[in-house]
């Protein structure tokens, strides 16, 4: 259904369109036609505000990282702006996963990506990382933020009770004398009341920061 806004049509409100697009049917949805569908408008209308599908994929990547907190250079611990930096990275990330095969890839980045990526090498080289440390980390703590969104976005459990019911469904076929060591996890892991396999992102992001700081220094 399309979505008609009372206002003058502008860049913002076709970027918001395709996001929308984008995330019902990842960024191959997003195409001139089916962005003026979202606005209820003709195609040719976008044209006065975007030159073509390229600028709205470097428009919405720009919002993207728009959306995420920025790390803030006033904290006493390099670490915990960085932490809460890839906290809310997963966050955005997990609401536009369709964005993680496209935020690497434009060649035009905006200035939303550029002031992102200038204030987390800032938060690096004022706590004294190196200038190839502090490239090696932004391009581990950024692989494992997405991978991490990636493999969540794929798992058939969102809820502990979705894990509840996979585990134990997995259980009731598993050989256990053949794989003691996955009984082992499910049922003493996995099965325990209040497991959330979503603190292993913040578990890992710790070990990731520890072993940082730790060559850091």
């Amino acid at each position: 259904m399309s979505c008609r806004h009372p206002q003058p049509l502008s860049r913002g409100l076709v970027l918001e369109a395709a996001i929308r697009v984008a995330d019902r049917g990842g960024v191959e949805a997003i195409t001139m036609r089916r962005v003026a569908q979202e606005l209820g408008v003709e195609a040719m209308s976008l044209y006065h505000h975007v030159p073509n599908k390229d600028a709205i994929l470097d428009g919405v990547v720009d919002a993207v990282f728009a959306a995420i907190e920025l790390p803030s250079a006033e904290c006493d611990d390099w670490r915990d702006a960085i932490r809460a930096r890839a906290f809310s990275a997963r966050a955005v990330l997990s609401q536009h996963s369709w964005a993680l095969g496209l935020m690497d890839s434009r060649r035009n980045p905006g200035p939303a990506t550029l002031r992102h990526h200038d204030a987390v090498l800032g938060v690096l080289r004022k706590a004294g990382f190196a200038l190839p440390m502090a490239a090696h980390a932004v391009s581990l703590i950024d692989s494992y933020i997405g991978g991490f969104v990636l493999q969540e976005a794929n798992l058939p459990m969102k809820t502990p009770d979705d894990v509840g019911e996979v585990a134990g469904g997995l259980l009731e076929r598993l050989p256990v004398d053949e794989l003691p060591y996955l009984t082992e996890m499910i049922v003493d892991h996995a099965l325990r009341p209040g497991y959330d396999y979503t603190s292993e992102f913040g578990y890992g992001l710790d070990l990731i920061l520890d072993a940082l700081e730790a060559r850091r220094r």
